[in-house]
């Protein structure tokens, strides 16, 4: 295919070459600008070959003739990379390993009265136009610069060799691809100030858990991108870039409507249940029922036509499934009817950005519309700063408001009974708050329920005790004869009676 054949499909007249990196497109608005040098760099390891071969794959398979020039790989590596990622290479994606001539390789054949690098510099160059010359192609990767500088020894000497290139290929209207592996001692910026584009990648060790991998756009000429950084992985076939959530860029119009249960006295604490587009936050110690208190609602949303999404962080799937039909809710079943999806997420393996992703893949291509999150701790542990778990939530949160979901988080307390501290607060970005205590009456640990906050509407002060059994959650009248439940010793108050029967007094 000629330039001028290839300027008559959709993608050439946009002006964008696209990456074909799940992602990355999204980020750069449309891929690379097509005739423009961009540069992208990073780290051994970071994944840069793998982008290139995907950029070139992408034009290969539209007809386009591509070029990847090798001066670190050989081209066997090159094709055994392809191979582990499970692509065939077409005829029209050239791979040209640039080794030294043999003259330059013979001690006998070496020139006294001239540095090496000087006839490696000009003879390396004039190889690659040469087989530019050679395959004419529409994309060009360049790997890497940093031979190139190596050999140019000088900052001035490597500006003006790489100014030579990108007069060159922009000339030949290429859209070219150099990378970059930071290997060199040079910190300067010469090709920043060439490039069209920059994009720079890095790989990060946390203590516990694989390597994790972001990118970021530093520079785009004329160009609006996303900023920030951006989580990405690298898989079976490919790079997949998870795209920063900025919940603005998602809203929709829906309908705001209330959300019961079967359960008359828990309507009424809620005053008359959640409501679509919200929040909750369900608060309390361990054992206190909060991920069942949220497969109430999810059960509640399925039986009456919906879909929902569950991402455990904490529990074992299979002891949850057990725990919860013992309790009267048949996880499977819903599962199996395509009304659920449940993921065990872990979180030592897992990115916020790619968390987020799955999220908004749930509700965009499953149309979930009710998310629970079970539990934040183990959302948090996936996260290098408290301050950077506040920011993700806040705009999932958003996002899945605006997409008219219905959300439940939850979050274990430290403690039992009395003073109780969260590990991360984010009341502040609930529009309900639940909390659940233990607290202790004639002898028996009980448990109690109570709205500390609810935005979309008036909900009952009071508390009420609940109980679990095979039923799943029963509360009961509000505990008016008693001062001081949330702290876990309630006292009985003068004149205002005893407590309502306890459970084993209740008629069935």
């Amino acid at each position: 295919m000629t330039k001028a054949e290839a300027n008559k499909n959709g993608e050439s007249r946009s002006g964008k070459a696209a990456t074909g990196v799940a992602g990355l497109d999204d980020i750069t608005a449309g891929g690379l600008r097509r005739g423009r040098i961009f540069l992208m760099e990073g780290d051994p390891g970071t994944g840069k070959t793998t982008i290139a071969s995907q950029f070139l794959m992408t034009g290969a398979e539209a007809g386009e003739r591509c070029l990847y020039i090798t001066l670190s790989e050989t081209e066997e590596e090159l094709r055994e990379t392809a191979r582990s990622h499970g692509w065939e290479l077409p005829d029209n994606f050239h791979i040209f390993e640039l080794v030294p001539p043999e003259a330059l390789l013979n001690d006998e054949q070496q020139q006294s009265l001239l540095y090496s690098s000087d006839l490696e510099l000009g003879e390396t160059t004039k190889r690659i136009l040469e087989k530019y010359e050679e395959v004419k192609p529409d994309r060009v990767v360049l790997d890497s610069l940093s031979e190139i500088r190596l050999l140019a020894q000088s900052s001035l000497r490597y500006r003006r060799q790489i100014l030579s290139l990108k007069h060159y290929f922009a000339h030949h209207e290429a859209t070219v691809l150099m990378l970059d592996d930071l290997t060199s001692e040079s910190a300067d910026k010469t090709v920043h100030s060439v490039a069209h584009g920059v994009i720079r990648l890095q790989e990060m060790s946390p203590e516990y858990g694989p390597e994790r991998r972001r990118l970021r756009i530093l520079k785009y000429r004329g160009q609006k991108f996303r900023g920030g950084y951006h989580d990405f992985v690298i898989e079976h076939g490919g790079v997949r870039v998870f795209p920063r959530l900025v919940s603005l860029e998602h809203k929709t119009q829906f309908k705001r409507e209330p959300v019961t249960t079967d359960s008359a006295e828990l309507n009424a604490l809620l005053g008359g249940g959640f409501e679509t587009g919200s929040n909750a936050l369900i608060l309390g110690p361990s054992g206190t029922g909060k991920s069942l208190f949220a497969l109430t609602f999810v059960e509640s949303a399925i039986r009456r036509g919906g879909k929902a999404a569950m991402f455990v962080f904490d529990e074992e799937l299979g002891l949850l499934f057990s725990r919860a039909k013992g309790l009267g809710i048949d996880i499977q079943a819903m599962v199996d009817g395509g009304n659920l999806i449940i993921e065990q997420v872990d979180a030592a393996e897992l990115s916020p950005g790619e968390f987020s992703q799955r999220v908004r893949n749930c509700v965009e291509e499953h149309q979930a519309k009710t998310v629970v999150i079970d539990s934040l701790n183990g959302f948090q542990a996936a996260m290098p700063e408290e301050s950077a778990l506040i920011l993700h939530m806040h705009e999932l949160l958003q996002y899945l408001n605006r997409q008219g979901v219905m959300t439940f988080l939850t979050v274990a307390q430290h403690g039992l009974v009395g003073d109780m501290k969260s590990p991360v607060d984010v009341t502040y970005l609930a529009d309900t708050v639940v909390l659940l205590r233990y607290f202790e009456a004639a002898g028996r640990v009980r448990r109690a329920i109570s709205i500390m906050k609810k935005r979309t509407g008036a909900h009952e002060y009071t508390i009420r005790e609940y109980w679990i059994d095979a039923k799943g959650i029963t509360l009961g009248e509000p505990l008016t004869g008693f001062q001081g439940v949330l702290r876990g010793v309630p006292e009985i108050i003068p004149s205002a009676g005893l407590m309502e029967k306890t459970r084993d007094e209740r008629p069935e």
